[in-house]
């Protein structure tokens, strides 16, 4: 015989079972953008794409707004992995490049819809206030990441990351997507400003 869950282990279910829910919406959506873009995001389209009733995009997010953050501040967290990852490698400006570089082509070779989709998001927040604050914590985090590797310079740090964002915007709308020593340049030559 066995025993009936606990009243704390069903609660404890059901919060999980909600958060992969939530998880499954909000991977939905940035599927829907790397796929439709922004035209595309509807409850309907995220619930289709996420295998769940529509409701369940009003229920766990309180507009598209909403969801949209959650996706983008989600989009962040994916960066910050990436980028601790990526200070492991480092160990010097030219290892920096070097790794740098290899990050950049990936994001534009083997991961261009996701790159697209994040960057998509990042736009909207020009247009609408409430994704604002997801936007600037993804520049925070990258910041951060720069300054951890070595500079302390606010300018070249703005600098760098408005690089690379140009970079990979190029990147984005080329016939084909660059392989690293595209990129290199470029970092090499901000990395020996820094210096």
């Amino acid at each position: 015989m066995t025993a009936s869950p606990s009243p704390r282990e069903q609660t404890d279910g059901r919060r999980a079972k909600g958060e992969r829910r939530r998880r499954a919406i909000i991977d939905a959506t940035l599927r829907v953008v790397e796929r439709d873009g922004i035209a595309g995001v509807s409850h309907r389209n995220i619930a289709r794409e996420a295998g769940v009733p529509p409701a369940s995009v009003v229920y766990y997010f309180d507009s598209i707004d909403g969801v949209l953050v959650a996706t983008l501040l989600e989009s962040c967290e994916t960066m910050i992995d990436e980028l601790r990852a990526l200070a492991d490698e480092v160990v010097d400006s030219e290892r920096w490049v070097s790794t740098t570089a290899e990050l950049l082509s990936r994001m534009v070779r083997e991961h261009r819809g996701r790159t697209l989709a994040e960057y998509e998001l990042y736009l909207l927040a020009a247009r609408r206030p409430a994704l604002r604050p997801a936007a600037r914590r993804w520049i925070e985090v990258a910041a951060g990441h720069v300054h951890e590797t070595g500079s302390r310079d606010p300018g070249a740090v703005q600098a760098l990351l408005a690089t690379i964002d140009g970079l990979l915007m190029q990147a984005l709308i080329a016939e084909e997507p660059p392989g690293p020593e595209v990129f290199r340049p470029a970092l090499a030559a901000l990395v020996h400003e820094r210096a």
